[in-house]
């Protein structure tokens, strides 16, 4: 990272605000997790004191909603307006957004009140902030809808978006997934493995997933899987170190098979351990093993 871009860097000053439920708090510590330095829920009087002091070398990210106390939506628009530009710390509006049927079900889910209706129905609430925020969300600088994003998909994003040392490592997640539901958001590389043999119809293989040996065995066994992984093996290491050079942070790499269970999951741990020894920083998801292990009991996105 050039001399520029480290000032740019540490004057950043990143205002994540949205509706109640859209994942704000999962947002300001996925930031503090990256070196943001986060504060949550300060009134919004004693921002101009906080901002207009010393620099703290390093970027800053604030979470701001109608909990905060003195919250307003023209006072919030006046403090991007004031810091958003100029030599001090250089705001930007970060806007998680999220459909108001999922809001109401994470409010089931936990039981809380909302805030603008705590005798009221969440959903009353959820409307009325809605349109409160509506200003504000039209003039964000980032808008992520957080509907249909596991705590980890939002935690990729908001790396993608920002990383303060984005130069540092090329950091590559290798992931399993169902075409059933869809290719994961993001996703550079994606590979088909549904034409392998499936454990799914041996009924002693079907309960248990690709982690497993048994299953692993299974799959490696069918005549077209070492030249298969050996080529998308061969490609992904062609590729790395050019995506690396190019000034690529972030790559995601998908096997995908029917039910996101065995096949996918296998090649994933297979792909990611081989790549992890030869030194890449890899991290591995099984993204339909994930979405079964939260779903019981209660379901939930985590998301708050």
């Amino acid at each position: 990272m050039n001399d520029i871009q480290s000032i740019s860097q540490t004057h950043r000053l990143v205002l994540v605000t949205g509706p109640s439920g859209a994942g704000r708090s999962t947002a300001i510590n996925v930031l503090e997790d990256l070196g943001y330095e986060a504060i949550d829920n300060m009134p919004m009087r004693l921002l101009p004191r906080l901002l207009d002091g010393l620099p703290v070398g390093r970027p800053m990210a604030l979470g701001l909603d109608v909990r905060n106390r003195d919250f307003s939506v023209d006072g919030l628009m006046e403090l991007v307006r004031e810091y958003g530009s100029g030599p001090g710390p250089r705001a930007e509006l970060l806007f998680l957004d999220c459909r108001a049927d999922v809001l109401a079900r994470r409010y089931s889910e936990t039981r809380r009140r909302h805030p603008l209706a705590p005798s009221d129905s969440p959903m009353a609430g959820i409307e009325r902030e809605v349109r409160l925020l509506e200003p504000v969300r039209n003039q964000a600088d980032f808008l992520i809808d957080t509907s249909e994003l596991t705590v980890h998909e939002l935690r990729d994003e908001l790396q993608r978006w920002f990383d303060p040392d984005p130069d540092a490592r090329l950091a590559i997640s290798v992931q399993s997934f169902s075409y059933k539901r869809g290719v994961p958001k993001g996703a550079d590389n994606v590979f088909d493995c549904r034409f392998l043999r499936n454990p799914h119809w041996k009924p002693d293989l079907r309960p248990l997933d690709g982690r497993d040996a048994a299953v692993a065995e299974y799959i490696e066994s069918d005549p077209l899987f070492e030249e298969y992984f050996d080529r998308v093996t061969g490609l992904v290491e062609m590729l790395l170190p050019a995506y690396r050079d190019e000034g690529k942070s972030h790559l995601t790499i998908a096997f995908g098979c029917t039910g996101g269970q065995h096949r996918s999951v296998t090649l994933t741990e297979k792909l990611a351990k081989t790549l992890a020894k030869q030194g890449w920083q890899v991290s591995k998801r099984h993204r339909e093993l994930e979405r079964r292990a939260h779903s019981v009991p209660p379901p939930s996105t985590g998301l708050s």
